[in-house]
């Protein structure tokens, strides 16, 4: 029996012991989740979510590109999100590996160059960072501000904010300077 054998018989027993689904197509909770395919991650779990309430989006690093963009610009704009969380997490597969590297792989598996890009990184809060900031630069978006980053550490289970500046928090920040205040730093928590 093939692992997508054993999937499929879990999913007989599991569907004939469910009632009938009402669920609306539109998240209860109006968010789109953003993480990584990483198989330690149970999303539902770890941020208390039950079915219907969020959408969830998972790529490899949890990271945005052209492709989430594009899914969050339909849940946006055809479902009703209006808020984009982001979980990255510590111990990630893309931190393991680089570009460079894994495109040399698979062009010598497949001779034939990725035409995607890769995305691996090494400074995590970094990356989440960079992450929040394609989300607000997206014209694509009805809410690119309502986007929040976190990364969840997968020993402890718990989620770590990281605060990007955004529009709101620039303007204060030049307002302050303006009136001579000695600025705060926002950084990675």
């Amino acid at each position: 029996m093939t692992a997508t054998d054993d999937l499929v018989e879990r999913n007989r027993t599991w569907s004939a012991a469910q009632a009938p689904s009402d669920l609306p197509i539109q998240p209860r909770l109006h968010v789109a989740v953003v993480t990584c395919m990483d198989s330690r991650l149970d999303l539902f779990d770890v941020l208390g979510l039950a079915p219907g309430e969020a959408h969830v989006l998972r790529n490899a690093g949890g990271i945005v590109t052209d492709d989430v963009v594009r899914s969050l610009a339909i849940s946006q704009r055809k479902l009703g999100t209006r808020e984009v969380v982001l979980v990255h997490h510590t111990d990630c597969g893309m931190q393991k590996i680089t570009d460079d590297g894994f495109r040399a792989e698979l062009q010598a598996a497949s001779g034939v160059a990725p035409s995607f890009a890769i995305e691996t990184f090494t400074d995590l809060e970094e990356d989440v960072a960079q992450s929040v900031r394609r989300v607000r630069r997206s014209a694509f978006l009805l809410y690119p501000e309502a986007v929040r980053g976190f990364v969840h550490d997968v020993a402890s289970h718990e989620l770590r904010e990281v605060v990007v500046p955004g529009r709101a928090e620039r303007r204060e920040r030049d307002l302050d300077r303006e009136r001579g205040v000695s600025p705060v730093r926002l950084a990675a928590s």
